[in-house]
């Protein structure tokens, strides 16, 4: 009797249980977009877990797209909070591409143009956007590494929609299917601030534009009781629309607002964070908005912890395992390109099938393809193949071929200068590129660039370069004895076109290495001379030359992290020989630096330079060169603190730089520098180069980063003259 009264106990306990489970009313969650005002959803969403409820389906717009996608895949709130606060909002509104994803072609590009205009059909047009929003992209892609193979998200932990809006048709687009990554991009799109997205033939853009709070279609899914997160804005009056996002903001609410009046009596626990203070951009106050959701939330508590009393044991989400950081690539592959070879974006991602990769590997990878500016979009999935992935790369090419760009810099050496560029890409074969650098001002300038780019494979190039000026430079600069006439010091008008065939690729992804050979001329003329012969050099020069480069620099006026290596060789075969002077001789030449932040804005750079001449005796117009700041180094001209321009010359130097910099202030800065130097000829054939350093150097200076580059004034001096030289620099160097 005993026995069958227990079972009978147990029996209707797992009934109960079962009628309870039953009965439990299925939770919806709604998530509206407003930008940064979107943080608001982590702090409901962590009162949501205090009360212990269960959200059964999820669906959200813009931001709330994006918190509510990542709560569905099993992050829960407190994991959504670490990602947003480690998360740097200005690199991913501005696109940030790293400068080491970028070749030496195109950190050229980035570091010596103030202005870049897309040029097409002889007409000047605009981007469609400030971002591709590749930067969110890969952001959103390695968080979601979990369910990357996920094509329905009926199959997430928690059922989950999002909306875009159709920007040809101005309808709304349910996205629950396909690249989770990929759909949440596009429902937080922001017109203007991000590209369009599309996605199964629909370009699409913010949801917020045509459905910011998608209650109805979450109620579709099965849900019995609707939680409603409402972040938008309200309408604003005059006095407060004085920016652009404000009025696009406004723009898109036009139509949401007037809709939320009856989405509000739609939603059974309607929660309105008190958040008017913060803007759609507000992404430096993250902390204090997620907050404000936690006091609105706080506000409806009970009511929400109604929700979890038919469990027997309260509902705690649990923290997502997240998959190790690693991809197995079994394939890659890649849609036809028309100007574009496998081999080159093969040679841009710097991994091939059958890799094991890391996401930052592959974001890098993604870095390099985006930094070429040869594709408008750019887009990826996985596939999972036998314990691996295929990564699919889906790649549409630029339509804009030509660009015209422009800059402007100001030194001491070439004067005022205004840059002109047209640079076209695909010209005339696949991956090539064509630019044309023209300087106009004190002194006419020229570059000329035509390069091929292979990837893996040898890529070659040719350039043409102008570079003159008119300037008191060293006697030594030439082999003439000036002693005689009691010169140490001559005015010279300097010329030299260049023209190199070269061809060069990667070592081990990292290095650059190449070679090629260089026709040079030189004319050399010297007002100063004029009762002699005003002709110093007017000579053509033969050479081959080789070279090794790396570069890590973060940035390279006012680096806080990395190293670079420059080394080359060059051999003068040949030459008209003017002066009646040449043998053929070789000059190589190294230079070292490594940059690190030693505490908060302050950064400490190491840069060691050398160079010698060895074969017969050198031409003396190709001596090292040292003096001044702030101008194009060329040939062998380097800069030197406490030194005029050009004031001291030998073929054989060796020289260290340290440089304390600090930045007080955003893209201000304050640096100090010392130098020192032994120069002369020949030095390295004994041990005196390793001597107490014959020249040396001080500068304090004051640098301001802008938009046509830094602006920048030193001044410096030297124990071993009288006096000092204040120099300016404007702009990027060219």
């Amino acid at each position: 009797m005993k026995r069958h009264f227990f079972l009978t106990l147990i029996f209707f306990s797992y009934l109960a249980m079962f009628s309870q489970e039953y009965d439990k009313p299925k939770v919806g969650l709604v998530l509206s977009g407003g930008g940064a005002k979107g943080f608001a959803h982590i702090g409901v969403l962590k009162v949501l877990e205090d009360a212990g409820v269960k959200v059964d389906y999820i669906g959200g717009t813009s931001m709330g797209a994006v918190v509510g996608g990542l709560y569905a895949t099993g992050y829960n709130a407190a994991q959504i909070d670490s990602i947003f606060q480690t998360t740097n909002f200005n690199e991913l509104i501005n696109d940030f591409i790293p400068r080491s994803s970028k070749n030496f072609y195109e950190k050229r590009n980035d570091e010596l143009y103030a202005l870049v205009l897309p040029f097409n059909k002889f007409s000047i047009s605009i981007p469609q956007a400030l971002s591709k929003g590749l930067y969110n992209f890969n952001l959103l892609s390695r968080i979601t590494r979990n369910v990357r193979h996920v094509r329905d998200f009926n199959n997430l932990s928690i059922p989950f929609l999002c909306i875009g809006s159709d920007i040809e048709t101005g309808k709304q687009v349910m996205l629950n299917k396909g690249n989770l990554a990929e759909a949440l991009l596009a429902s937080s799109a922001f017109p203007s601030l991000f590209s369009p997205v599309e996605i199964d033939g629909q370009l699409l853009v913010d949801g917020g534009v045509t459905n910011n709070y998608p209650i109805d279609e979450v109620r579709k899914l099965g849900a019995d009781v609707i939680i409603g997160v409402d972040v938008q804005d309200d309408l604003r009056d005059r006095s407060t629309l004085k920016d652009a996002t404000k009025i696009l903001v406004q723009i898109t609410n036009l139509h949401s607002i007037e809709k939320m009046k009856g989405d509000v009596l739609k939603t059974d626990i309607y929660i309105k964070p008190d958040i008017t203070e913060f803007g759609v951009i507000s992404f430096d106050k993250g902390k204090e908005i997620i907050e404000k959701g936690e006091e609105a939330a706080f506000s409806v508590f009970e009511r929400m912890k109604e929700l979890g009393r038919n469990d027997s044991i309260q509902y705690k989400k649990p923290k997502l395992r997240i998959q190790p950081d690693s991809l197995h690539i079994k394939n890659i592959n890649i849609a036809q390109l028309n100007n574009f070879t496998k081999d080159y974006v093969l040679g841009k991602l710097r991994f091939k099938p059958g890799s094991t990769i890391s996401y930052k590997q592959l974001e890098v990878g993604i870095n390099n393809i985006n930094s070429t500016n040869n594709f408008s979009v750019i887009n990826y999935l996985f596939d999972a193949n036998k314990g691996g992935d295929d990564l699919n790369l889906y790649l549409k090419e630029n339509p804009i071929k030509t660009y015209l760009k422009f800059g402007m810099h100001y030194d001491g050496l070439f004067k005022s200068g205004v840059l002109i560029n047209l640079t076209r890409k695909r010209t005339l074969f696949k991956n090539d590129i064509a630019s044309l650098d023209v300087v106009l001002g004190d002194n006419f300038r020229y570059n000329f660039d035509y390069y091929i780019e292979n990837g893996y494979n040898l890529s070659f190039g040719f350039k043409s370069f102008l570079n003159q000026f008119n300037r008191n430079v060293t006697s030594d600069i030439s082999s003439l004895d000036f002693e005689s006439l009691g010169l140490n010091a001559i005015n010279i008008d300097f010329s030299d076109v260049t023209n190199q065939v070269y061809f060069q690729s990667l070592f081990v992804q990292k290095f650059l290495i190449g070679g090629g050979i260089e026709y040079k001329f030189l004319k050399i003329k010297s007002e100063t001379l004029a009762t002699i012969d005003p002709i110093i050099d007017r000579s053509d020069y033969l050479s081959v030359f080789g070279y090794m480069k790396y570069d890590s620099f973060d940035d390279k006026y006012f680096p806080k992290k990395g190293w670079y290596f420059s080394g080359d060789i060059q051999s003068y075969l040949l030459s008209s020989n003017y002066t009646k002077q040449f043998n053929t001789f070789s000059i190589a030449k190294a230079d070292f630096g490594v940059a690190a932040t030693i505490f908060k804005d302050a950064t400490i750079k190491i840069q060691t330079e050398a160079g010698f001449s060895f074969g017969n005796d050198s031409v003396s117009f190709f001596n090292f060169v040292l003096g001044g700041y702030g101008y194009n180094t060329i040939n062998n001209f380097r800069h030197f603190y406490g030194y005029d321009l050009l004031s001291i010359a030998g073929n054989s130097y060796v020289k260290s730089t340290l440089t304390f910099d600090y930045e007080f202030y955003k893209n201000n800065h304050l640096n100090f520098s010392a130098n020192y130097a032994n120069l002369g000829d020949r030095i390295f054939e004994s041990v005196n180069w390793v001597s107490l350093p014959k020249y040396s150097g001080y500068a304090i200076g004051y640098g301001l980063e802008t938009v046509i580059g830094p602006v920048e004034i030193k001044h410096s001096w030297s124990p071993e003259n009288q006096e000092g030289y204040t120099m300016f620099s404007v702009g990027f160097l060219f």
